[in-house]
């Protein structure tokens, strides 16, 4: 059969239930409509057929017989997934189906491949995220978080230019990689021989342009990090980040719950939701805490970056928390707080205050010495975003760069190195500013109820197919 170059459906299976689904049993409109998709199911009955037609925006009976409906019995020989589209009469049917009555028809493509049953999806997880142009048919789920998906991104856009900010794009090829504690993956640029990073983050290019005077800027864009594989992570993913002149982590704090509560409202229609069988009220204001009184809240015991490295050592070693002999004290009350408490954190909880050793961005803290202005939000148990009051003084960014550099050259490979280019922005003058990165991929698991971030990436990072 030949396969048409084009083919132009009128409606659509959700119009034809929209403006039809009130109609009697056994009622004729005498409409006749044009539609196309899938075939899904498949009953022959003898003299009469009747197929599920899925569409992109749902499913339709079409009703089929030998007296109305061409080439009849070439049509109830279709398999399974092979693509049609369909002209014929709106009806209902005696049992009460709206149903499309086949006149003509024509094959659009043909499932040279055995299509999963509609009714009992593809068994095999593995299967779904390696064939999500199949998954997408059979797993009603999976089709609507990344309708989700796509409104959470246009919705979040909408938010953000309300509140003045402009959306840019920054490179994703970097010369030197920075913006964030992470591996990069490298490859090599051949006219200019040149190694590049693929980014990690789009921060350093996103505060330049605050410099340049773009005080509301935001990015939404695939960030790479080479790095483990788990239900939390994939080496690529997709982040928001936004920067605002004269703003600094409290404000970025009332963004975030604002934001997400916003997202909240609109996708699922309250803020009151339940994630993986529990409740979760994203309703502001969020709580605000302390990284150590946390701590203290969930171990009994007092940590601080100005305690003895030693006394420090001590109580991660009764808490289980594997230690290096290189870590100082601000990297020892980070692995206490990660190993023994964010996981135990339901919130929402913005935990604040982090030590100065393990963020070289953050501007310090202004009453508690050996902090900074940083936080993370939590919720579930999990990170969902980043932010600080952004250090703006270029020599102390020089000096906190130049000793990543060096933790960097003693093997460290999630250190940064010194990026001379921003730091000559930073001397043209960087405003107070406040920060804020959010992961995309992450939200949408909350929102989504989904435990595994592949449910939420079309396409993820898979260990390649066995042979």
């Amino acid at each position: 059969m030949t396969i048409p170059y084009r083919f132009e459906p009128d409606h659509t299976a959700a119009a034809l239930h929209d403006e039809f689904d009130e109609l009697a049993p056994e009622a004729e409109t005498g409409v006749i409509v044009t539609v196309a998709g899938r075939l899904m199911l498949h009953r022959p009955m003898g003299k009469l057929a009747f197929f599920t037609l899925q569409d992109g925006s749902g499913r339709i009976q079409l009703f089929c017989t030998p007296k109305v409906t061409a080439r009849f019995e070439e049509l109830t020989a279709l398999s399974h997934g092979d693509w049609i589209g369909a002209k014929g009469e709106v009806v209902k049917t005696r049992t009460g189906e709206l149903s499309v009555r086949v006149h003509e028809w024509v094959l659009l493509a043909e499932a040279r491949r055995p299509f999963p049953d509609k009714w009992h999806g593809i068994a095999d997880v593995d299967t779904r995220y390696r064939q999500r142009y199949v998954d997408l048919w059979v797993t009603d789920e999976a089709r609507r978080t990344f309708v989700m998906r796509s409104r959470m991104l246009s919705l979040t856009r909408r938010w953000l230019e309300e509140r003045d900010f402009v959306e840019v794009e920054t490179p994703l090829l970097h010369p030197i990689p920075g913006g964030a504690l992470a591996k990069p993956f490298v490859t090599h640029h051949n006219a200019l021989d040149l190694d590049l990073y693929l980014r990690i983050a789009p921060e350093l290019y996103l505060k330049r342009l605050v410099v340049g005077g773009f005080e509301r800027v935001f990015e939404i864009g695939r960030v790479f990090r080479n790095e483990g594989i788990g239900y939390r992570w994939n080496p690529e993913f997709t982040m928001l980040e936004l920067y605002q002149a004269y703003a600094d982590y409290g404000d970025m704090m009332v963004l975030t719950e604002e934001l997400v509560a916003h997202l909240c409202e609109e996708l699922r229609g309250t803020t009151k939701i339940a994630f993986q069988g529990r409740a979760l009220d994203l309703t502001p204001p969020w709580r605000r805490a302390s990284m150590t009184a946390l701590i203290e809240e969930q171990i009994g015991a007092h940590v601080d970056v100005r305690m003895p490295v030693d006394e420090l050592r001590r109580i991660a070693g009764e808490h289980g928390v594997p230690v290096d002999d290189g870590w100082g004290p601000g990297k020892l009350v980070l692995e206490i707080y990660e190993k023994t408490t964010e996981g135990e954190l339901w919130g929402p909880v913005f935990v604040c205050d982090y030590p100065k050793e393990v963020s070289p961005l953050a501007r310090d803290h202004r009453e508690l010495p050996g902090l900074v202005e940083r936080f993370e939000p939590i919720i579930a148990g999990r990170e969902i975003g980043n932010a600080f009051s952004e250090l703006v003084d270029a020599d102390e960014q020089r000096a906190r760069l130049e000793h990543q550099a060096r933790e960097s050259a003693a093997g460290d490979d999630e250190a940064m190195t010194v990026d001379d280019d921003y730091l000559r922005a930073l001397e043209y003058g960087l405003p107070p500013t406040g920060g804020l990165g959010i992961g995309i991929d992450r939200v949408l698991m909350l929102l989504a109820d989904v435990h595994h971030i592949r449910d939420v990436i079309l396409f993820p990072t898979l260990r390649p197919e066995q042979a």
